[in-house]
């Protein structure tokens, strides 16, 4: 049979039945529609990671601490005088001290009569380990040193005492023996000689700053009342180390740090959402905390999060200004250290480590990458892709059981019509090349019917919040796999059709 009489026949047989042939390209339309959406909604995602770290450097390292107090940070405050034996755990060793006691762990204030729990070094009771003055008199739980007349425990100097039964003073202190239970459990506070460390000491490094965030009220401009934003304090390097770009006006200066100067840079989404626009913001002012600020620049949209702060939804201030008018010494900074190859992150890292370790031994800090933060994007957006795909996989497999299906129906059907055939001289070949001929052209327009239902679907893909990329290759590949499909699935029938006896056939009813 010539190519042309097989595809007229295909042609006559499925115009005959229009229906039955849209009906089994369904799951193909299905399988070719979802194959697009796949491709699409995964280049979005690539997209999306990439607009999201664009302007973030693959070396940006950020440096933060999370700690509490150990109990002895409460300060002079918990120090105070007044009766004796009050305090019990002293926040520092200050010059504490009363009229009437010795405060907690004094230091050089003397007692007069009764010395509290720890009462300092005077005239009436010693304290703790003091040195050079005389216990004239009982009381101290530790006397000093010197000829204390009633003793003590621990006397130190010539004066004997007996050693107190304290009830638990390792229970106080600690015993020392777990470090671990001591980490991270004192106050620190990340700044400038942090810096300066870093920069002197840590090796392959090109740029280090560092910055905070608070959220703060704000008001002016188009806002009908106050509403809360994140404030970034920054230093004027924090434009370059994060690759900022400025859509009006410009950055924060060393000088703005400086002086403390009351000036702000807003993200793109704040402009928008108070000025209306960047060119109307620039030059405007806010109240941040009620307190004045003249805006200097706006960024341009940059989707990036650097150092924990997105740029579009925040505020930028001086980082002196903000210390002085807005977190005072509640700050909890970032230092942002940037590697001069992405390639020794961990290395800078070991290094960081160490260096932080001189001043704090007993703080664990943590190190977040953005490399890792790329990697971590990256690898959600390919578990997506590849559960998409594996639903293609399986609507293009229901598709083809479904051609499958249809085309054994359509041999039995069609019987005496491939007796016919085989008699006037058709070939076990031509029946097979017919029925694969009929199955790949159902399933190319189950693929052509999917891929424009894939751009009915993708509007309302992109409403639900989902980027879509569509790209003409998607639709080649939707429409291959949906020919591959159909006739890898209908070769069975289609061979079943060909091995059929003549005889047999056209005596079939």
């Amino acid at each position: 049979m010539k190519p042309k009489e097989l595809l007229r026949l295909v042609w006559l047989n499925m115009t005959q039945n229009k229906f039955k042939a849209v009906m089994t390209s369904i799951g193909i339309i299905a399988g070719a529609a979802t194959i697009v959406m796949v491709i699409a909604i995964g280049k979005g995602g690539q997209a999306d990671v990439a607009d999201q770290f664009k302007n973030l450097n693959a070396g940006a390292i950020d440096i933060s601490y999370e700690g509490g107090n150990s109990g002895f940070g409460a300060g002079a405050a918990e120090m105070g005088s007044g009766e004796a034996g009050v305090t019990i755990m002293p926040g520092s060793m200050g010059n504490a001290g009363g009229a009437d006691s010795g405060g907690a762990m004094g230091g050089s204030a003397s007692g007069k009569e009764t010395g509290g729990s720890y009462p300092g070094a005077g005239s009436s009771a010693g304290g703790v380990s003091p040195s050079g003055e005389e216990g004239s008199s009982a009381g101290g739980v530790f006397p000093g040193g010197g000829d204390g007349s009633a003793g003590g425990g621990l006397p130190g100097g010539e004066g004997e005492g007996t050693v107190p039964d304290f009830g638990g003073m390792n229970g106080i202190f600690g015993d020392g023996s777990d470090m671990e239970d001591r980490i991270n459990q004192e106050k620190i506070t990340l700044d400038d000689e942090d810096v300066q460390d870093i920069e002197t000491f840590v090796t392959g490094i090109s740029a280090v700053t560092i910055s905070y965030t608070t959220r703060q009220t704000v008001d002016g401009g188009e806002l009908e009342e106050a509403q809360s934003y994140t404030v970034a304090g920054v230093r004027s390097e924090y434009e370059s180390i994060s690759n900022l770009s400025l859509a009006a006006g410009s950055f924060l200066t060393d000088e703005d740090n400086e002086n403390k100067e009351k000036v702000c840079v807003l993200g793109a989404e704040i402009a928008k959402e108070i000025f209306g626009s960047a060119i109307e913001a620039y030059g405007s002012v806010i109240y941040i905390d009620d307190r004045r600020y003249v805006i200097s620049g706006v960024l341009e949209a940059m989707g990036t999060v650097a150092s924990g702060i997105s740029p579009d939804d925040s505020i930028f201030i001086p980082y002196e200004t903000g210390v002085k008018y807005l977190v005072g010494t509640a700050v909890n900074p970032t230092i942002t250290v940037i590697a001069e190859d992405a390639g020794s992150v961990d290395d800078v890292i070991m290094e960081l480590t160490d260096v932080l370790a001189e001043s704090y031994p007993n703080a664990e800090f943590t190190f977040e990458d953005a490399g890792s933060k790329m990697e971590a994007a990256e690898a959600s957006n390919e578990i997506l892709t590849m559960l998409l795909t594996a639903m293609a996989v399986i609507v293009f497999v229901v598709g083809g059981i479904g051609i499958m299906n249809v085309l054994f129906v359509s041999v039995k059907e069609r019987t005496n019509e491939i007796g016919i055939l085989k008699a006037i001289g058709c070939s076990e070949r031509d029946i097979l090349l017919e029925f694969l001929a009929e199955a790949a052209a159902i399933s190319l327009i189950g693929g052509v019917l999917g891929s424009l239902l894939s751009l009915a679907i993708t509007p309302v893909v992109q409403y639900l919040g989902v980027r879509v990329e569509l790209s003409v290759p998607a639709f080649f590949l939707a429409l291959l796999f949906a020919v591959g499909t159909g006739t890898i699935f209908g070769f069975y029938p289609a061979y079943k059709a060909s091995r059929l006896v003549p005889v047999e056939a056209l005596g079939t009813e």
